[in-house]
């Protein structure tokens, strides 16, 4: 066959292959693969022969050996003779017993029970707050040793320490068991934790679905509080970061609550804006944040006389609840539960305190520049009229004296004898500037914190620039 020919028939053969896979599909790949699958074997049958250089054929030798088979039943029945220790973690529970949680724990052990129940000590385990964590170490449900770890007992340690009771059994030869019990206070450690949330209706919803401690909420709320109106500017969508300090127990989470630690770092964006925070103390100066331009947070006067409350009327026309009629509000009333502590926004000397009418308890800050501040409606007064108070001071406390329905704090600020919007006030006062070499210092030692914070911000950001407005 000539090479024409063959390139005809060829070209044929190609033709036909198209039109048949246009017709039957399905049988053209079967037999497409059933042909690749028979190349294949052919190729592995046939290459070796064909690549092999030809020379000597090797010798096979064949060796026999006996393999000794384990003692499987010897090394069964070494295994049964050993104990099976457990580990098990759990909480108090309101309704627990000293038998129901034991139970939990996997402890079938009455005697344990029993001097559990009888030592003053040990009992103290269900005793105060819920939520303590415990960790048992159970052999054939005897309990060798349980580990209960819980709040401070004393208010002062609340903060910094912890409560860790451990209760040991002691078993020696065919002498009735006893246990040693020991109570400690120990010093809570601290480890940095990084939490991101985005907001759906609240700043604290957020963040607990974030898992965030509601003390670093608070925390936020504050340091970002000159920036962002939290009351009528935060929208759904708004993202943050943040940095800060988690209390640990023995290296475990506290599963009591408890304070948290300090914010280390945060970043806020809000209406697409992005707002930077970061911890630093100058040397011989008190610690605050600063932006990433080293431009401090905090400013004159604070946005707020509440650590975090709930705004209940801002600083507008109203219908006033007691007078039954429409009027301006001068102020901004912050609803809050009688006892709150309320503080100073900014340094200044007490002018009045003491009962004013409608005011109730109220007292009045005398401010440099013709500023002042009022807070009225208070339970009780912790100043008195000339003394010189510093910002974030406690001067007194939430309550509902004078022409007040219900437990709230009414707050004004001054500038001359005209009430001016506290906000407005709070973001046009001034922030103190780092010094050239301060500032070199906070640019050396927080950018390791100012990239793990734009890192995850940034992540935020992406979700936040597509967020409806939140009225």
């Amino acid at each position: 066959m000539t090479s024409s020919t063959l390139l005809e028939a060829l070209q044929s053969s190609v033709g036909r292959f198209q039109s048949a896979a246009h017709r039957h599909p399905r049988r053209v790949s079967a037999a497409v693969v059933a042909l690749l699958a028979g190349s294949a074997f052919t190729a592995f049958g046939v290459a070796p022969l064909t690549s092999l250089p030809q020379g000597p054929q090797p010798t096979i030798t064949q060796i026999n050996e006996a393999v000794a088979v384990p003692e499987l039943p010897a090394q069964l029945a070494r295994m049964d003779e050993q104990s099976l220790v457990l580990y098990r973690s759990d909480v108090t529970r309101p309704a627990d017993t000293v038998d129901s949680l034991l139970a939990r724990l996997g402890v079938d052990d009455l005697d344990t029970a029993q001097f559990i129940r009888n030592d003053p000590v040990a009992g103290t385990i269900l005793q105060g707050r819920t939520g303590k964590s415990v960790k048992a170490t159970v052999d054939n449900g005897q309990l060798r040793e349980l580990i209960v770890r819980g709040p401070a007992d004393t208010t002062n340690d609340f903060d910094t320490h912890f409560t860790r009771l451990t209760i040991t059994r002691v078993q020696e030869g065919h002498q009735p068991a006893h246990w040693n019990v020991r109570k400690e206070l120990v010093l809570l450690e601290t480890m940095p934790q990084m939490a991101s949330g985005t907001i759906q209706s609240s700043l604290f919803a957020a963040a607990d679905d974030a898992n965030v401690p509601d003390g670093v909420t608070n925390q936020m709320a504050e340091i970002f509080g000159n920036d962002i109106d939290f009351r009528r500017e935060l929208r759904k969508g708004d993202a943050f970061s943040v940095l800060y300090e988690a209390h640990t127990a023995d290296g475990e989470p506290m599963t009591w609550g408890g304070s948290a630690g300090r914010v280390l770092a945060a970043r806020f964006i809000n209406k697409d804006k992005v707002h930077d925070a970061i911890w630093f103390q100058e040397a011989g100066k008190k610690g605050t944040y600063y932006d990433l331009q080293g431009r401090s947070k905090t400013r004159s006067f604070l946005a707020s006389p509440l650590a975090f409350s709930r705004v209940t009327s801002g600083f507008a026309m109203r219908f006033h609840p007691v007078l039954q009629k429409w009027r301006a509000h001068l102020g901004v009333d912050f609803g809050a539960p009688t006892g709150t502590p309320v503080r100073a926004v900014g340094d200044g000397i007490v002018s009045f305190a003491g009962q004013q009418n409608g005011y109730g308890n109220v007292i009045q800050i005398q401010h440099s520049g013709d500023r002042a501040t009022v807070y009225a409606h208070l339970s009780r007064i912790d100043v008195r009229r000339g003394q010189r108070v510093e910002q974030g001071a406690r001067i007194g406390a939430v309550g509902a004296t004078g022409w007040a329905t219900g437990p709230h704090l009414h707050f004004e600020f001054k500038l001359g004898s005209h009430q001016v919007d506290p906000m407005t006030i709070a973001r046009a006062s001034d922030s103190q500037v780092l010094s050239p070499q301060a500032l070199a210092q906070f640019r050396q030692r927080t950018v390791d914190v100012a990239k793990s914070i734009q890192a995850a911000g940034q992540w935020q950001l992406a979700g936040a620039q597509s967020g409806p407005r939140f009225e």
